[in-house]
């Protein structure tokens, strides 16, 4: 059976290679691991990637820790993730704990509990449930998959009046 050749991925010589992620890499932040891949699906080896991988740190246009500080403030201010969310998702990506750490530090304390209240009211006006202990609840378990600590969760519920106790 023939194969169409788009379905084969294009070999890339180091050369070649090296232009392409290179733009790939001025587009947006990257991964060290996303780029590897990229650079697998190119046709080279693992020292061929690895020396690029390499290039790209010295001449800064790969950066871990640029990464993680871009991600952490994207996706707490633009999505309004949580701490543990972002965290989670930093890990996952097999950023290191040193990045980690100077990524979360773009986060401003005012502004995260800000972020907690403003996606908070907003579950509350699309919540249809009427009983305010189950609404509570719905309300706390959405803002935990957003990636939000219990604790400050409690605070902002009561500090907002949700308490079941008020409403009855």
């Amino acid at each position: 059976m023939f194969k169409s050749p788009d379905k084969t991925p294009k070999q890339y010589t180091p050369g070649e290679a090296l232009q392409k992620i290179a733009s790939f890499c001025a587009y947006q932040e990257r991964t060290q691991k996303e780029v590897e891949q990229k650079l697998r699906s190119y046709g080279l080896d693992e020292d061929e990637a690895g020396e690029i991988i390499i290039r790209l740190s010295r001449e800064k246009l790969l950066d871990e820790e640029r990464f993680a500080q871009a991600f952490v403030r994207g996706h707490y201010r633009q999505k309004k993730w949580g701490r543990r969310r972002i965290l989670q998702e930093l890990k996952q990506k097999g950023i290191s704990e040193y990045c980690i750490k100077s990524g979360m530090k773009e986060i401003d304390g005012e502004e995260y509990y800000q972020n907690l209240v403003d996606v908070m009211e907003k579950k509350d006006r699309q919540e249809k449930e009427k009983n305010p202990r189950v609404r509570r609840m719905k309300i706390s378990q959405y803002l935990t998959g957003k990636g939000y600590e219990q604790d400050l969760i409690k605070i902002a519920l009561d500090d907002l009046g949700k308490a079941p106790e008020d409403d009855e």
